[in-house]
C-alpha cells in the first residue's frame, strides 16, 4: 500500500512541476506584451496578473519538486 501512495506523491509532483513551470513561461510571456510593458514603464514594477503567475508557478514548482523528492 506505501508503494502506490509513493507512486501516486511522485505522480502529482510532477504533475506540479510541469504546471509551475508552464505558468512562469505563461507570466514571462506575460510580461512581453504591450501592456505589460506600459504599466512597467510608468509604475516601474511588474503587472499584478505577472506576478500572480510568477508567485502561483513558483509555488507549485516548489510544492512539486517536495513531493517527487518526498515519494
Amino acid at each position: 500500500m506505501a508503494n502506490g501512495t509513493n507512486t501516486l506523491l511522485k505522480m502529482v509532483g510532477l504533475a506540479l512541476l510541469v504546471l509551475g513551470a508552464g505558468l512562469v513561461y505563461w507570466g514571462f510571456q506575460l510580461s512581453d506584451s504591450v501592456q505589460s510593458q506600459l504599466t512597467e514603464v510608468v509604475t516601474g514594477a511588474e503587472t499584478d496578473k505577472v506576478m500572480q503567475f510568477y508567485i502561483g508557478g513558483a509555488i507549485s514548482f516548489v510544492a512539486g519538486l517536495f513531493l517527487t523528492l518526498k515519494g
